[in-house]
């Protein structure tokens, strides 16, 4: 039996690495349904994101992937033109799962949820995957290549 019969979590998923995968199973251990809210090609752009991939590639590269690790597992992918999506409308939600870098986002969350008379969510931190070098993995570092996806350290001088 599940901690929580629904949490939310959300993100880019420009190029799905370790970091995201951690996000993910930690979400995944701690309940029996998640909401991934998957940024818009707008929100990614106002938040100054450069992205590699399409919405429509991300969304498809993310069910795969998601049905490829977690395969017995219950998910909707929701399109975030915000940055809570169904998280503050919907009532069911009881936690976030979030990175430390992002924790901020529950306290925002749940002050939208009490204007809208909803129960707060519990605020679920997952430390951020280190790459070997013991910087943070995140996209923008395997776009420069400075790492891969599970977060080894790629050689400058190839």
């Amino acid at each position: 039996m599940s901690k929580f019969l629904l949490v939310a979590m959300g993100g880019t998923f420009d190029i799905i690495h370790k970091g995201h995968l951690t996000l993910l199973s930690s979400a995944f251990d701690i309940s029996d349904k998640v909401i991934i809210g998957l940024t818009s090609d707008e929100l990614a752009e106002k938040k100054g994101k450069i992205l590699i991939h399409k919405y429509e590639k991300r969304l498809e590269n993310l069910t795969v992937e998601l049905l490829k690790k977690y395969p017995n597992t219950s998910f909707q992918i929701s399109k975030l033109n915000n940055d809570f999506g169904p998280a503050v409308l919907e009532k069911g939600v009881q936690a976030l799962v979030v990175s430390d870098e992002t924790s901020n986002q529950g306290i925002i969350l749940n002050k939208l949820r009490a204007e809208k008379k909803l129960p707060p969510v519990e605020i679920i931190t997952v430390p951020m995957f280190l790459a070997k070098d013991g910087k943070r993995i995140s996209t923008t570092r395997i776009k420069n290549s400075e790492i891969d996806i599970e977060g080894n350290l790629l050689s400058i001088d190839k």
